[in-house]
């Protein structure tokens, strides 16, 4: 996610208008937990880009797919599930990675204590 994407940018009047739906609905979203909004200083709730693109997939799943608010809430559940386990899955690839890179190089070190050994042996 970029800084772009996460900071808050859009009036709730604002981003009903790039959904194409009704202000009195985000608000009712909100109270579902479904979207959680930054609040400014003066209490004005201001939606971000990931915002707008979790609402874009709530109203996609609601009109397109017949969702009902409780499905909207399983699948957002479970997508969130699926992208905590994707960065585990990632962090596990980098632990992996470190740990065969260090294991070539201790092999290296071992190889080429080998190597001198029997070159010492020789003389």
């Amino acid at each position: 996610m970029t800084d772009r994407e996460s900071k808050p940018r859009y009036v709730i009047s604002i981003a009903a208008r790039i959904i194409g739906i009704e202000a009195h609905t985000l608000r009712y979203y909100e109270r579902m937990g479904l979207v959680q909004p930054e609040r400014s200083s003066g209490n004005i709730r201001l939606y971000s880009e990931e915002d707008i693109d979790r609402l874009r997939y709530i109203k996609a799943l609601m009109s397109d797919c017949g969702v009902n608010l409780a499905g909207v809430e399983v699948a957002l559940k479970l997508m969130q599930r699926m992208k905590e386990m994707q960065d585990q899955l990632e962090e596990m690839e980098r632990k992996v990675a470190a740990e065969e890179k260090d294991a070539i190089e201790a092999i290296a070190e071992i190889i080429d204590d080998i190597a001198e050994d029997a070159e010492w042996k020789e003389v």
